[in-house]
Order: structure tokens, then C-alpha cells, then sequence
């Protein structure tokens, strides 16, 4: 009997164990206690001093956001096309206190990189844009995240300029605005086809990064699609008006590169072109 006991705690503490190891490497869901203010207390420069688990947001070397800088990156053709294998799924809208997520509840479909297929889990929004481009910034950056199940973390993100309007956003623009008046409320919004998002893979950038929220965690695979999207100034007002944050901007500043390498991936078939 006592080995049977034993073997049951044993058996709870791994699950309690990668169920703790989740929640410190996912993105906070409860985003009241830190915020984009600069010069506040809780801000970026701080988010490594508010809680123990988020401590990788102040020590680590592979921070993001980053400027994706054309003297930095290496043109590379050997990385090939976004390999997106999506399909349509049950979603829900959450006003997580400082973005709006739009979280898939059922598979999704997958992201392929070197082998590794991650599931596409949810969708959130930058203003203005978390990474530059040159120094520059963008008016909005969505953030596709996924994750493998080995725990590991993969991110598109897809940079917006003031433009025509985004049709994605448009789909789901009731839904915005249903929640508008409302926090931490999970909302079904029904089903949502993820290639609506319309994302071009054929030119991108792709380096090694981290969660841009606390915890901060590491060694995501972070793929930017080069092509600027466009949105109107009344989608991009309508998803920072949904939450409540009395903030400007949700957008991280730029971290230290710390030696590490960008590829820009760019086909064959371009550089003849070019």
C-alpha cells in the first residue's frame, strides 16, 4: 500500500509541476498588475521586480520586442514559405485589461517550423507596433501565438499601417465592441476561421525571442511577416477604446539585441526577380 501511495504523490507532483511550469511560461491573463507607462512604478523597466516568476522581463539576453534593422539581418533563402496549416474553430473574445485576445477553444490547426508542428492558440493586438522596422514604428502588430506540445513557444507577427481597412477586424468589429464595457469576461463569439487573418509568408523575419508580456519567457520563435498590412484609424481607435488600461499604447519598448542573429528570409525565385 505504501508504494501505491507513493507512486500516486509522485504522480501529482509531475502534473502539479508542468501545470506551474505552464502558467509561469504563458502570457498573463490578468494584465492588472503591470503597465505600459514608462514612468510608472509597474512599468516595463520594472515588470522583473513585481513578481519573482517574472524576473526573466529585467535578466534575459533574448528579450522582445526588437528593431529589425536591415544592417543586422542575414538574407537567407533556405528557411522556405510559412508552412500554416489553419481551419476554422470555436473562439472567444477576452478584455484582458490592457489587449484584447481572441482565444480558439477547439484545434485550430498548426504552424510548422523545422519540423515542429505548434498549435495556434490566440490572437492579440499591439498599438502601435511592438517591433520596428529601420527604427520605425507602425500603427498596430497582432500577435499569433502558438505553442507545441513540448511547451514550447512560436510567434507571427503581422505589422499594420493606417490604411485601407483590415477585413479580419471588420469580421469581428460587433464583437469588439460588445466587450468594450467589460473585463476579464470570456465572451463565445462562435466560429472563427484563422486564415481570415490573410498572412502573407513569403517574406519574413525570424529570430529567437520572448513573450513581450510578463513572464517574459524565452526562447520563442519569433517569425515577422515583412509585408505591412493596413487598418483604419477607427479599427485601430475601436481596440485600444475596448480596454481600460488609460494608456496610450500597449507596446513594449524595444530591447537590447544582445549579438543575436535575424534572418531575413527572401526565395530564390525574388532575388532573381530583384
Amino acid at each position: 500500500m505504501a508504494i501505491t501511495i507513493t507512486k500516486i504523490l509522485f504522480i501529482s507532483f509531475l502534473f502539479l509541476s508542468s501545470h506551474a511550469f505552464l502558467a509561469r511560461s504563458a502570457e498573463v491573463d490578468d494584465e492588472s498588475e503591470f503597465s505600459y507607462d514608462e514612468k510608472s512604478e509597474n512599468g516595463p523597466a520594472n515588470w522583473g521586480k513585481i513578481n519573482p516568476e517574472w524576473r526573466t522581463c529585467n535578466t534575459g539576453k533574448l528579450q522582445s520586442p526588437i528593431d529589425l534593422h536591415n544592417k543586422r539581418v542575414e538574407v537567407v533563402s533556405d528557411l522556405g514559405i510559412l508552412r500554416k496549416y489553419y481551419k476554422p474553430s470555436n473562439a472567444t473574445l477576452l478584455n484582458r485589461g490592457h489587449d484584447m485576445m481572441l482565444r480558439w477553444e477547439g484545434g485550430a490547426g498548426y504552424l510548422k517550423i523545422n519540423g515542429t508542428q505548434y498549435q495556434l492558440q490566440q490572437v492579440h493586438w499591439h498599438t502601435p507596433s511592438e517591433h520596428t522596422i529601420n527604427g520605425k514604428k507602425f500603427n498596430l502588430e497582432a500577435h499569433l501565438v502558438h505553442e507545441s506540445t513540448d511547451g514550447k513557444t512560436a510567434v507571427i507577427g503581422i505589422i499594420y499601417k493606417i490604411g485601407r481597412p483590415d477585413s479580419f477586424l471588420s469580421m469581428i468589429e460587433k464583437d469588439l465592441k460588445g466587450l468594450a464595457s467589460t473585463k476579464g469576461v470570456e465572451r463565445g463569439i462562435g466560429t472563427i476561421d484563422p486564415k481570415q487573418i490573410k498572412l502573407d509568408g513569403k517574406k519574413y523575419y525570424r529570430y529567437i525571442g520572448s513573450l513581450t508580456v510578463p513572464p517574459c519567457t524565452e526562447d520563442v520563435v519569433w517569425t515577422i511577416a515583412r509585408k505591412v498590412k493596413t487598418v483604419t484609424k477607427r479599427q485601430m481607435k475601436l481596440i485600444r477604446d475596448a480596454v481600460h488600461d488609460e494608456s496610450e499604447s500597449n507596446a513594449r519598448p524595444a530591447q537590447p539585441l544582445n549579438g543575436r542573429p535575424i534572418k531575413f528570409y527572401l526565395p530564390e525565385e525574388i532575388k532573381v526577380i530583384n
